[in-house]
């Protein structure tokens, strides 16, 4: 895993919705680890709320968070008591996933300017932290996706704690 520890890591981001009404920068602290808190889930409700089968997320502190437009277009969807689904009310971008009683948000990697993903996508993407609902994996598809040499496997949610049998 030495290897992991060498790869370019960005100081910063910006990204946002597919119309644009919205956007953010991201401020990555000194010691932001980029490998920790790199994840995905195969949940039911990301699978819909996103039209992908792996929702990949970067989590990052509120505090690092900060929108560099209105927000008259950001509606939260809630599909768990807790949980925002920050979405765009023009264009259906969703844009974050956040537990409100923890201090950070987990940004979707797909709304992250192309310009970073180019360079910086490993960093923002590379699975090598929490992968959640695993059990929801698809043989042959999604089971070999995430996970395998890197990263932590649940079954379901880390905070249920239940570590998924590779």
């Amino acid at each position: 895993m030495s290897g992991l520890k060498e790869f370019a890591k960005p100081q910063s981001v910006t990204g946002g919705c597919l119309c644009g009404s919205i956007r953010y920068r991201v401020n990555f602290p000194k010691g932001h680890d980029f490998l920790k808190l790199s994840g995905s889930c195969q949940c039911t409700q990301c699978r819909r709320n996103t039209g992908s089968l792996i929702f990949m997320a970067h989590t990052v502190s509120l505090k690092d968070f900060a929108y560099l437009t209105p927000t008259t277009t950001l509606k939260n969807f809630y599909a768990t008591p807790g949980i925002q689904r920050g979405f765009c009310t023009s264009c259906g971008s969703f844009l974050y996933w956040r537990n409100e009683s923890h201090d950070d948000i987990e940004i979707a990697v797909g709304c992250v300017d192309p310009e970073f993903l180019s360079e910086f996508g490993f960093a923002l993407a590379n699975a090598s932290g929490n992968n959640v609902w695993c059990r929801n994996e698809i043989k042959g598809v999604t089971d070999r996706f995430v996970g395998t040499d890197r990263g932590v496997k649940w079954a379901t949610s880390s905070e249920e704690g239940i570590n998924y049998k590779l």
